[in-house]
């Protein structure tokens, strides 16, 4: 099985990364982008046949290593 993961600043925390991104873009002539958050992203290919336990890893995963639960989120999907 194959996991997706992606980790993003929460809304409420502020993104140096994404703002320079951005203002590189405008410099770069696409004026039409209103905003731009950055993140991590994740695939790890799991050797567990059980979606639900592999539901279970990713999360812990995610919880104890990927994601900073005071600054981030993580959605994952299960393929």
């Amino acid at each position: 099985m194959k996991a997706k993961v992606i980790i993003k600043l929460k809304d409420s925390i502020l993104d140096p990364q994404g703002l320079t991104i951005h203002h590189a873009l405008e410099t770069l002539g696409y004026k039409n982008i209103e905003s731009l958050r950055s993140g991590k992203f994740f695939e790890i290919e799991l050797n567990v046949e059980d979606k639900e336990k592999a539901s279970e890893i990713v999360d812990e995963i995610c919880k104890k290593l990927l994601a900073n639960p005071v600054t981030e989120e993580y959605q994952f999907t299960i393929e």
